[in-house]
């Protein structure tokens, strides 16, 4: 299986059937960190020393997310950020949410 990383996004339309389990979870196997909660949306709470830190990683995130016109949900405080990611159109998980995902996950955190 080619790293999500690597693969390019391309966005879904509402016609696109969410992925159900068997099918996030092999995808799921590449983002460890990340966990899928109520089969609906990936979740991730990066940790960080400081509240500017956490601020300069949302802003790197939301960078990229306008990049591939897929936007999470952000939140931070002092000392952690948390991102959560689904497909709106489908109102549930698409490939597009992991292949995102692995992408901030490169970014480090």
């Amino acid at each position: 299986m080619q790293p999500l990383h690597s693969r390019q996004f391309t966005p879904c339309s509402s016609e696109t059937p969410p992925l159900v389990p068997g099918e996030y979870h092999a995808l799921l196997r590449q983002l460890p960190n990340w966990r899928v909660v109520d089969g609906h949306h990936l979740e991730r709470l990066y940790d960080f020393p400081d509240f500017g830190s956490a601020m300069a990683f949302c802003v790197k995130v939301g960078a990229l997310a306008e990049a591939h016109n897929h936007h999470p949900d952000l939140a931070f405080g002092w000392g952690w950020a948390e991102i959560k990611l689904w497909t709106h159109a489908i109102d549930g998980l698409a490939e597009g949410d992991f292949i995102l995902a692995a992408k901030i996950e490169e970014m480090g955190g």
